[in-house]
């Protein structure tokens, strides 16, 4: 019986669509300023060291933090009033060498669920929304609309701004092009709580914060992860996802286990018939 399923399983994978919803990682890609930026090196070359019979190898070191990149956020990177969701104090639960002892990252399970696809940007009719643009519940409900798809709980909602397509120039995609300070389009309050009351697991965009920044308090940081339980992820490539119109979809995706961290790398796919 299991055999038999897993046969079938198999068979639909392999007549399946994958698209790659992860941004690539290299020296000088965008990072938010807060967090540190990825650094890459090779430490061994090919030739350094010559093993019997002409063989050698190559090998690599890198060091970023777990929020650059595509990633997704652990309910423990955010805290109002010292508490982490479900009134679990900071303080208590925290330090340098361990990280933190709840709610961080190794415990959020491998994700397997439906993925919902709003691209805002797209019906609006634009490339890219500009980077003070507020995504609105009206947006979504329209966008919601138009593509002919109901948000469900426990859904990986994903918002499409066409930031992504700006990745490759870290000033345009984390400050919009002038200034220092971060800036870039998402939703605010009103939208965060628009995805709440649907009661998704996660939500996430193509931008470095996720919610329209600059925003001093991260009110919708607080409000999924501190006072709803819903997962962040950010810096997705959700180009390719839209051009298809792929709007539904099975969404995979798998953090590392790194015991008490505050969020992860992550390598998500979309995967439809």
């Amino acid at each position: 019986m299991c055999f038999t399923a897993t046969v079938k399983l198999f068979d639909l994978i392999q007549n399946s669509r994958v698209f790659d919803l992860a941004q690539p990682y290299f020296v000088g890609m965008p990072h938010f300023p807060t967090h540190p930026p990825f650094l890459f090196s090779l430490t061994k070359k090919h030739g350094d060291l010559i093993s019997e019979g002409g063989v050698s190898s190559a090998a690599d070191a890198i060091t970023f933090g777990g929020h650059v990149g595509t990633h997704i956020d652990a309910l423990c990177h955010f805290s109002c009033g010292g508490m982490w969701y479900g009134g679990v104090p900071a303080s208590e639960n925290q330090s340098y060498g361990g990280g933190m002892s709840q709610l961080s990252v190794d415990t959020i399970a491998p994700i397997l669920r439906r993925g919902v696809l709003l691209d805002v940007a797209g019906h609006l009719g634009q490339e890219a929304l500009a980077k003070d643009f507020a995504i609105t519940p009206e947006h979504l409900e329209a966008t919601a609309r138009s593509q002919k798809v109901e948000i469900e709980a426990g859904d990986v909602v994903l918002l499409r701004t066409g930031w992504g397509r700006y990745f490759d120039d870290a000033a345009k995609y984390i400050t919009g092009g002038r200034g220092p300070q971060p800036a870039g389009p998402g939703p605010e309050i009103a939208g965060a709580r628009w995805l709440s009351e649907r009661r998704v697991f996660a939500a996430g965009s193509d931008t470095v914060a996720f919610e329209r920044v600059p925003a001093g308090s991260m009110p919708v940081h607080v409000h999924l992860l501190v006072e709803s339980g819903i997962h962040i992820i950010e810096v997705l490539d959700l180009e390719a996802l839209a051009k298809a119109q792929v709007y539904e979809f099975l969404f995979v995706a798998a953090p590392l286990k790194i015991q008490g961290g505050t969020g992860s790398p992550i390598r998500p796919l979309a995967i439809c018939l």
